[in-house]
């Protein structure tokens, strides 16, 4: 399969032609409106609060902390260029775990006693930076993304997993090697977490933050809950008790921090995991991506929002089920993403280059652009009262405005949110909308390097077109890793 790199195309016209030779359906404006007549920079309303502009900033792991959870200087400069975006909405910029054991990685921020002047120290140097490029702080909603990353624990020094699972998935746990005796969180266990994410909110909500994500996503422990068929107990099985836990974390949150709000980030669909064809795969040079044999697990009942009886495919059933409790429990603010990074990173974040541990696509990255924006646009037709950030934009590279501002005037989403994109170029929507030429020599590629970086115990940063991680000792370092995987 040949995928046309989006940089050759010059204009939306192509753009657009391309898109009808593949088939799909993703809005795009030919001219982007600026100023006050931008739906990028009007306001969106949520209950009470007027979110100023429809920029957000998604949430994701730097690997940059310290070994004790506190943010680093590569840390506190990743928040300044948030602020610098010119968002209105920063969704956590950061995924930060409510305890030690509960890190994906050994240095992912962690919500403590101990951080709470480094993460005070975050959201005042994205303030500071925010001020000096939209003028003041007013409209500015700042949450965090609080999370546990369950199945994907690697929290200490040596960076090895330590797996703290729901239920024994027969794929994931042969990719872990875990045993088949591999202990379970126990329903106490789960408890005991619950209680960390009601001391971790009301902590974020001391230190100033508006509002906390309570993460339902890419396979980490919120969204395994989501998939805990086979599980027994309280926490398992119907699907009533696979929403305790989020039932349990927002009831709690709303006792010891009644005005905080409240999101979710959620992965709206899912599939079963993939893996290289081994048939087109060589040394270093991984093949294109192939789904996990899966006739002997049909009906596959390891997975939320999964077509069980063809589990490649979505199914939105059970993510309309969700949302629907979203709804009765108060909570306003969604953020809709899909799959994993870890098992179906073409679900979840197309890019045409993969990780070092990953896959080449299977499909055009801009089926799975395509994927999530109808996705997003389907449950937002059915719940008008919920505000939608929509997400999967980066692979769209130069037209990444023009689409966005075309979802938005079409109702397809409330705000248009921003991950890897921020990396490389965190102003591009700001500066779209305000008729300022989009820096194209800083427009994400999706070269991936700032996901084999972390894999490889190095902070996550845009290696290729950041001045600040291209000339250091990291990028360095990554180059010979690199290398070293290509043999």
């Amino acid at each position: 399969m040949t995928i046309l790199r989006l940089g050759s195309l010059k204009d939306t016209v192509t753009f657009r032609k391309h898109l009808d030779s593949l088939g799909l359906h993703i809005p795009c404006d030919s001219e982007i409106l600026r100023g006050a007549e931008s739906p990028l920079l009007a306001p969106t309303e949520l209950g009470d609060f007027t979110i100023a502009n429809r920029i957000a900033i998604n949430p994701m792991e730097g690997w940059d902390g310290t070994l004790d959870g506190r943010p680093s200087e590569h840390t506190i400069r990743r928040w300044r260029r948030f602020g610098q975006s010119g968002a209105k909405l920063i969704w956590g910029g950061e995924a930060v775990a409510v305890r030690h054991e509960g890190r994906a990685n050994p240095n992912q921020l962690v919500i403590g006693e101990h951080t709470r002047e480094g993460l005070a120290q975050l959201r005042a140097v994205l303030i500071e930076e925010h001020k000096k490029v939209a003028g003041s702080e007013k409209g500015l909603l700042i949450g965090l993304q609080l999370t546990h990353s369950g199945r994907y624990c690697r929290p200490n020094a040596q960076g090895r997993p330590e797996p703290r699972i729901l239920y024994h998935h027969p794929i994931l746990d042969r990719r872990l090697k875990l045993p088949a005796d591999y202990p379970v969180l126990s329903d106490g266990e789960v408890r005991a977490i619950i209680e960390d994410f009601h001391r971790a909110a009301r902590v974020a909500w001391e230190l100033g933050f508006d509002f906390v994500d309570v993460k339902q996503c890419h396979g980490y422990l919120g969204h395994e809950f989501l998939s805990a068929h086979v599980r027994e107990g309280n926490y398992g099985g119907s699907f009533e008790n696979r929403t305790r836990f989020l039932r349990e974390v927002v009831e709690g949150i709303r006792t010891v921090a009644p005005q905080l709000k409240i999101g979710v980030r959620l992965s709206a669909f899912d599939t079963i995991p993939f893996r290289p064809d081994p048939a087109k795969s060589s040394p270093g040079k991984p093949g294109p991506g192939i789904p996990e044999a899966y006739e002997k697990l049909v009906p596959y009942r390891w997975g939320f929002a999964v077509d069980a009886a063809k589990p490649t495919e979505p199914d939105l059933t059970e993510a309309v089920m969700f949302l629907s409790l979203v709804e009765k429990l108060g909570i306003r603010l969604v953020n809709i993403t899909a799959g994993s990074p870890y098992y179906n990173p073409h679900v979840q974040r197309p890019a045409l280059y993969p990780p070092s541990d990953g896959y080449l696509p299977p499909e055009d990255p801009l089926v799975g652009v395509e994927r999530q924006l109808q996705a997003t646009r389907e449950l937002k037709q059915r719940f008008s009262s919920l505000s939608f950030v929509g997400t999967a934009y980066t692979y769209l590279q130069d037209f990444l405005p023009h689409v966005a501002q075309a979802a938005l005037r079409g109702g397809w989403v409330d705000l248009v949110g921003l991950g890897r994109m921020t990396l490389s170029y965190p102003e591009i929507l700001w500066d779209a909308a305000n008729g300022r030429t989009v820096e194209h020599k800083r427009v994400c590629r999706t070269f991936s390097d700032c996901t084999t970086a972390p894999r490889n115990g190095l902070p996550s940063g845009c290696y290729p077109l950041d001045g600040y991680y291209k000339g250091s000792e990291m990028a360095v370092q990554l180059a010979t890793i690199k290398k070293a995987a290509s043999r």
